[in-house]
C-alpha cells in the first residue's frame, strides 16, 4: 500500500475544474535545493501572479481563526483568576489554561493526525469542524458556566479547536506566492504573527475593560467568551465560504480504507502513552515525590521506553509516518528548523516579524537573522534571571527582547522549513514543525515545573521563619501561607495574632521564594536557547526558493496571470 501511495503522490494530473491538481511540478520540485547552492538563481522567469479578493478572503479567514484562538488563550490566562474567584476555587485556576497550553503532548498527536489526514481528505473540513466544535461550542460553555467543573469542561472543548493550528500555516503557505518582494513565505509568517498581535491585544484590552466596567468584575468573563464565540463564528463562515481549494490527488485516488491504513496509528499510540507518562513523571518530581519514589521513577522510565519505541517505529517500521523521512532528505534546513523551534515561546512579535520578513524578502537570507534572534532570547533570560524583588528596572522592558526574538525566529524558521520541503509534504512539514513547538512546550514545562517546585517546597519554612517570631503560631503557618497565596484577606483576618506587619513580612518571604524558583527556570531556558543558537549556524540560505511560485492557488491559473 505504501508503494501505491508514494506513486500516486508524485503523479501529475491535469487540473480541470473537477480534477485534482498535481502536487509536484517541475517548478515546485525545486524545494530540494542543494545546501551548497546558495546562488541567487534566475529572477526574470518568474511571472508575478495577480491575486484577487478570493485569495485574500481565504487568507483573512484563517488569520481570523488564529485571532480567535489567541483571544481564547489570553482569556484562559488573563480571565482565569477572575473566573476561579467567581466560583470560589482560586487554587484550580491552572485547569483553565491546561487544555490549551499545559497539555500540548496531547495536541502534538492531534496536530500530526490532522496534518496527515488533511492530505487525504482535504484541508477545508479539518479547518471548519474543529473551529466550530472547539471555538463556538467551547466558548459558549465557558460563558454559560455555573460551576468550576463546567468552566473547565468549556476550556477543554476550546482546546479541541487548536488541533487545526498547523493547517492555518499550510493554507497561507499554499495560496500565496513564495515571493521575494514581501509577498513570499516571510509575508505568510507575518500574516499570522500579526494575527497573534491582534488576538492578544483584543483579549487583553477587552477583558480588562469588561472586568472594570462590571460592578465587581466577576461576570465580565461571560461577555468576553461570548465575544470570542462571535469571532469563531465569523471565522468559520469566512473559511467555509471563501476557502475552496482544488482537490488534492490523494483525495480522489485512494479509497477510504487506503487512507485510514496510511495513517500512522502505531506512532500515535507510542506518542500518546510515552509523552504522557514522561510528562507526568517529571511533573511529580519534587511535587511532592522524590526521584527515588516509584510515582516518579517508574512513570518516567515507562514513558521513556515508549518514546524509544516511537523512535524505532518511525525510523524503521513507518518511514512515511508522523516524522516522514522525506522531510529530512535533500538538505538539512528543515531538521535544523525543527530543532530550533524547541526554544520558541508564545508572545507578541508582530513588529519584528514584519521587519524580519522584509529583511528576508529583500536579501533572501535567513541564517544570521535566526542566530541574532536566539541571542536576543538569551539576553531576555539573563535579564529575568538577574531580577530580584528590589530591582528598579521595569521588567516590562525586557519583553522587547523576547517579542523581537520570537517574531524573528518564527518568521525565519517556519519560512526556511517550508522552503526546504517538497510541496507534496508541505502539510506534513507544517504540522510537524508546529507540533514540535507543542511537544517542546510539554517537555519543557515538565522540566520547568520540576525546577520550580524544587524551590517552592521550602515556601512554608521560608514564610514561617519570618512570621513565627512576630507572633504567629507554628500550627497556623500552613493556613497563613495558603491564604497569603490566594490573597484571601478574610481567612487571614481569622488567624490569631495576624497584623498588617506580619502579612507584609510574609508576603516579602513569599515573593523572595518565587523569585528564586523562577530564576532556576530562566537559567534553564537560557541554556536551551544557547544550544539552539549554535545549531542555527548550520542553516544555509535557500535563495532560489524565494520565487513567485504558488503551490496550491485558490484562483484559476488564467486569473492569476491576467492583466
Amino acid at each position: 500500500m505504501e508503494g501505491d501511495i508514494e506513486c500516486k503522490l508524485s503523479k501529475c494530473t491535469s487540473a480541470g475544474k473537477d480534477q485534482p491538481v498535481a502536487l509536484v511540478t517541475e517548478k515546485s520540485s525545486s524545494s530540494n535545493t542543494n545546501e551548497n547552492d546558495t546562488s541567487d538563481g534566475p529572477e526574470s522567469d518568474d511571472p508575478v501572479p495577480q491575486l484577487h479578493a478570493k485569495t485574500f478572503l481565504a487568507v483573512a479567514a484563517v488569520c481570523l481563526i488564529y485571532i480567535a484562538q489567541l483571544i481564547s488563550l489570553v482569556g484562559a490566562g488573563a480571565q482565569g483568576q477572575t473566573i476561579a474567584s467567581h466560583f470560589r476555587s482560586p487554587t484550580n485556576v491552572i485547569w483553565f489554561s491546561a487544555p490549551i497550553t499545559i497539555g500540548p503532548h496531547r495536541r502534538f498527536g492531534t496536530h500530526r493526525r490532522v496534518s496527515q489526514a488533511a492530505d487525504y481528505w482535504g484541508r477545508k473540513y479539518f479547518l471548519v469542524i474543529p473551529t466550530f466544535v472547539g471555538g463556538r461550542v467551547g466558548s459558549l460553555v465557558v460563558s454559560r458556566a455555573r460551576s468550576m467543573p463546567i468552566a473547565i469542561l468549556g476550556f477543554s472543548i476550546i482546546g479541541i479547536g487548536f488541533g487545526s493550528q498547523p493547517l492555518l500555516h499550510v493554507v497561507t503557505s499554499e495560496v500565496l506566492p513564495r515571493g521575494r518582494d514581501g509577498g513570499g513565505r516571510g509575508a505568510r509568517r507575518r500574516i499570522w504573527l500579526v494575527g497573534n498581535a491582534l488576538g492578544a491585544a483584543v483579549g487583553l484590552y477587552v477583558g480588562g475593560a469588561l472586568n472594570r466596567t462590571n460592578d465587581h468584575g466577576a461576570e465580565g468573563f461571560r461577555s468576553y467568551f461570548l465575544m470570542n464565540m462571535a469571532v469563531y463564528v465569523v471565522a468559520r463562515g469566512l473559511c467555509w465560504g471563501d476557502y475552496n481549494p482544488p482537490l488534492r490527488p490523494l483525495q480522489g485516488e485512494l479509497s477510504t480504507r487506503q487512507k485510514l491504513g496510511s495513517l500512522d496509528w502505531g506512532g500515535y499510540g507510542f506518542l500518546a502513552v510515552g509523552l504522557g507518562l514522561f510528562s507526568v513523571g517529571l511533573s511529580y518530581s519534587k511535587n511532592p515525590y522524590e526521584w527515588r519514589d516509584p510515582q516518579v521513577s517508574a512513570t518516567f522510565a515507562v514513558g521513556m521506553l515508549f518514546v524509544i519505541g516511537l523512535v524505532v517505529h518511525e525510523t524503521w517500521a513507518k518511514k512515511d509516518g508522523m516524522f516522514h523521512q522525506g522531510l529530512f532528505t535533500g538538505n538539512r534546513n528543515f531538521a535544523v528548523a525543527i530543532f530550533c523551534v524547541y526554544s520558541v515561546m508564545m508572545i507578541l512579535a508582530a513588529v519584528f516579524a514584519c521587519v524580519t520578513g522584509w529583511y528576508c524578502a529583500a536579501t533572501r537570507r535567513v541564517k544570521w537573522a535566526t542566530f541574532v534572534a536566539f541571542g536576543l532570547f538569551i539576553v531576555f533570560f539573563i535579564c529575568m534571571a538577574t531580577t530580584t524583588r528590589k530591582s528598579n528596572t521595569p521588567t516590562w522592558g525586557y519583553t522587547v527582547f523576547l517579542g523581537s526574538a520570537l517574531g524573528m525566529t518564527l518568521t525565519t524558521l517556519v519560512t526556511v522549513a517550508q522552503l526546504s520541503t517538497p510541496p507534496e509534504l508541505i502539510s506534513v512539514a507544517s504540522g510537524l514543525i508546529i507540533s514540535i513547538r507543542s511537544l517542546s512546550g510539554s517537555v519543557g514545562l515538565a522540566m520547568y515545573k520540576a525546577l520550580f517546585h524544587d524551590v517552592m517546597k521550602y515556601l512554608g519554612s521560608n514564610v514561617g521563619r519570618v512570621v513565627v517570631p512576630k507572633g504567629i503560631s507554628l500550627d497556623d503557618v500552613e493556613m497563613f501561607v495558603t491564604a497569603l497565596e490566594a490573597r484571601d484577606q478574610k481567612t487571614l483576618g481569622t488567624i490569631p495574632g495576624v497584623t498588617a506587619d506580619i502579612i507584609q513580612a510574609g508576603a516579602i518571604a513569599l515573593q523572595d521564594t518565587f523569585v528564586v524558583a523562577f530564576r532556576h527556570v530562566w537559567i534553564a531556558g537560557a541554556c536551551f536557547v544557547a544550544l539552539a543558537a549554535l545549531v542555527s549556524l548550520l542553516l544555509f540560505d535557500p535563495k532560489k526558493e524565494f520565487n513567485m511560485h504558488i503551490d496550491a492557488p485558490v484562483e484559476k491559473e488564467e486569473d492569476l496571470h491576467s492583466v
